[in-house]
């Protein structure tokens, strides 16, 4: 017999049992375990909201996913389930089947209910099985382990979202037995005064991803710097000014040491990720000293780096591991390169991502890194498009470049040779020097995925290159 067959026939007793609504609640304290997942969807898909609320007092898993049941937010249901769980911070003496310790409202895994069910799955993906195991080995500590409510929370209006605003207003009320636990933390442009309001309801240590689009104003980083201090587990920071304000010059030394204060307890911080953000120019080294840990992944994108900027990179023990490196963007053009090619050398043996797109670097600035740039042996992606460079710059590029047989991505830019007066791309001049960069490049190894200049891939029609640029500065992101 296949397993589908006795899945199915606890799928038809569940529904069998819900026509009788009281019944349905007077048994649940002797109802089967591996009955409780199949009951609870089909209660939730009939909207039997009081069978949820008592369900939910009864529930028999540590976790209870109503994220991946719940697609859009549904306030009624969530009434009831909050009810039921209210029901049971209140009692002094817990029930003996108790097992809730997190309620899940991120859309997971569809399986999961599957999974949590105790039965084995038709199939069962990789990702559905971390996530059971992280959830079973939460501890617990004591009989009064505050609950945990995991939701990611991405703020893009002046209004907050509504399961959002309903479990801030009932974690304020509940705020010793109940922790609203967010991993991920995106302000794309609500105000401080709002914004703050959210940081007070999260619980800090669950908040390992935090982004900041909008961080504009002084007071948006005097107030952001209050609560990072209390974000012990953050692993990824990315700030980004997207208004163009420019605080006057005085200020630029106190907001940095602002921040720099700060990062002395971002003890488990891997990735950093700054774009556009002008008033760390001159200052960056007093940010970069101060991280405990080392990073994986730095960006320093769309601003200008000042030359004593990039001079102390490659003395910092925290930059010693990095993974991937992005100094897309920047004012390259007038500074000069050894520090840079000093970090390369420092990070060739780890290095596997390396973004310096629209640098302004030309062809003396690119042969400074080329010894550098050639022992990094683990590079799998290279993007230097938007560079002006010459036909003979790129040939010997490719010969350095062609040593690294890990990349399955690289981007150049089209020859200056093959460009009009307003530097856009001649199809006809392109062809012939692609053709022959191809070739030296072939002589060496056989590239992956290749692209010279403004090419749109082949299969979508698309820029692949922008896209993935755009991925990789937010790159870290959970899965």
């Amino acid at each position: 017999m296949s397993f589908q067959a006795p899945r199915r026939l606890l799928e038809l007793a569940g529904q069998s049992l819900l026509r009788d609504q009281a019944l349905a609640i007077s048994v649940l304290d002797e109802l089967p375990r591996e009955l409780f997942p199949p009951l609870f969807v089909e209660a939730f898909t009939s909207r039997r909201c009081e069978v949820l609320s008592v369900m939910v007092q009864s529930w028999p898993f540590p976790c209870l996913p109503l994220g991946s049941l719940m697609k859009t937010p549904d306030l009624e249901i969530l009434y009831y389930v909050v009810d039921g769980i209210d029901c049971l911070l209140s009692q002094k003496v817990r029930p003996r089947r108790w097992k809730l310790q997190v309620l899940e409202m991120r859309d997971v895994d569809e399986n999961f209910w599957t999974i949590w069910s105790g039965a084995r799955p038709l199939s069962c993906s990789p990702e559905a099985m971390s996530k059971r195991q992280t959830v079973e080995d939460c501890p617990r500590t004591g009989e009064k382990q505050p609950l945990k409510v995991f939701m990611d929370v991405c703020l893009k209006e002046e209004s907050v979202d509504e399961d959002l605003s309903f479990f801030s207003g009932w974690v304020q009320h509940k705020r010793r037995s109940v922790h609203l636990c967010c991993t991920k933390v995106v302000n794309y442009s609500m105000n401080i005064l709002n914004f703050r309001n959210i940081l007070e309801t999260v619980y800090p240590d669950s908040i390992q991803v935090l982004e900041i689009w909008n961080m504009c104003w002084p007071c948006m980083v005097v107030e952001v710097s209050r609560y990072l201090s209390r974000m012990k587990n953050l692993r990824k920071l990315f700030i980004s000014d997207c208004c163009g304000y420019l605080p006057s010059f005085e200020s630029h030394g106190q907001l940095v040491a602002e921040l720099s204060s700060v990062f002395l307890r971002l003890e488990y911080l891997q990735m950093l990720y700054i774009r556009r953000i002008r008033f760390f120019e001159g200052y960056l080294d007093q940010l970069i000293r101060c991280l405990k840990s080392p990073l994986e992944t730095l960006a320093l994108t769309y601003g200008s780096l000042d030359e004593e900027d990039l001079k102390w990179l490659p003395w910092y023990p925290s930059l010693s591991q990095l993974k991937q490196l992005n100094l897309s963007h920047g004012a390259l053009r007038f500074i000069r390169l050894e520090p840079l090619r000093a970090l390369l050398e420092k990070v060739a043996a780890t290095l596997q991502t390396l973004f310096l797109v629209d640098c302004g670097i030309g062809d003396s600035k690119l042969r400074v890194i080329l010894p550098a740039l050639s022992r990094c042996s683990n590079l799998t992606t290279f993007c230097f498009h938007g560079n002006d460079t010459s036909m003979d710059a790129l040939k010997d590029l490719l010969r350095h470049t062609g040593r690294l047989s890990n990349l399955s991505l690289e981007t150049y830019p089209a020859p200056r040779e093959s460009l009009d007066n307003r530097g856009r791309v001649i199809s006809e001049l392109l062809t012939p020097l692609q053709a022959e960069l191809m070739r030296i490049l072939r002589e060496v190894r056989e590239p992956n995925r290749i692209f010279f200049g403004p090419v749109s891939c082949p299969c979508c029609g698309t820029s692949p290159i922008e896209q993935l640029e755009f991925k990789f500065c937010l790159w870290g992101r959970p899965a």
